[in-house]
């Protein structure tokens, strides 16, 4: 359940964070940012990003367990 819920977060962490950084006109690097288009909306999204902000967010709720 744990892993789920830090899914989530991981997603919404990536989220904001490539949205910030894809604002400036940057690809961030090792971060890959990439924009992809959701029904005519441009989304900005990182896969390196999204895993690790999933794996610290599990990671900080199997400590808090």
């Amino acid at each position: 359940m744990s892993l789920l819920k830090a899914i989530l977060l991981g997603a919404i962490l990536t989220f904001v964070v490539s949205g910030t950084i894809w604002a400036g006109q940057s690809t961030g690097g090792f971060l890959n940012i990439h924009e992809f288009a959701v029904q005519g909306h441009y989304v900005a999204w990182s896969w390196p990003l999204f895993i690790a902000g999933t794996g610290l967010s599990w990671g900080i709720m199997l400590m808090m367990k």
